[in-house]
C-alpha cells in the first residue's frame, strides 16, 4: 500500500514538473517569437499540454471524485477553447492586414490578393 502511494505521489511530481515545463516554454515563446502568429502556435501548443499535465497531476492527486471530476472537465473545456480562440485570432490577424513573415501566404490566396 505505501509503495502505490509512493508511486501516485511521484506520478503527481512529475505531471507537475512536466506541465510547468510546457508552460514555460509556452511564455519563452510568447516573449521570443517575432509576429503574431508564430507568438499564436507558441501559446496555443504548449499551454494545451502544459495544462492538461497539471489537471492530470489533480486528478491523480485527489482521485475520481470531486477535485479529480473538475479537473477532467478542465481538460475538456480545454481541449475546446484553446483551438477555437487560437483560430480566432489567426483570422482577425488576417482580416486586420497582419502579414506572414518572408514569402508564406495564406492557402488559396495569391500575391495580388
Amino acid at each position: 500500500m505505501v509503495a502505490l502511494e509512493t508511486v501516485r505521489i511521484w506520478a503527481v511530481v512529475a505531471l507537475v514538473v512536466v506541465g510547468s515545463f510546457f508552460l514555460t516554454v509556452g511564455t519563452i515563446g510568447l516573449l521570443r517569437l517575432p509576429n503574431v502568429y508564430n507568438r499564436m502556435h507558441a501559446t496555443s501548443k504548449p499551454a494545451t499540454i502544459g495544462t492538461v499535465a497539471i489537471f492530470l497531476a489533480g486528478f491523480a492527486y485527489f482521485g475520481p471524485g470531486g477535485a479529480g471530476l473538475s479537473s477532467l472537465v478542465g481538460i475538456v473545456f480545454l481541449f475546446l477553447t484553446v483551438p477555437t480562440g487560437a483560430h480566432m485570432i489567426s483570422r482577425a490577424a488576417e482580416r486586420t492586414g497582419v502579414s506572414f513573415l518572408g514569402s508564406v501566404t495564406w492557402p488559396g490566396k495569391t500575391d495580388d490578393e
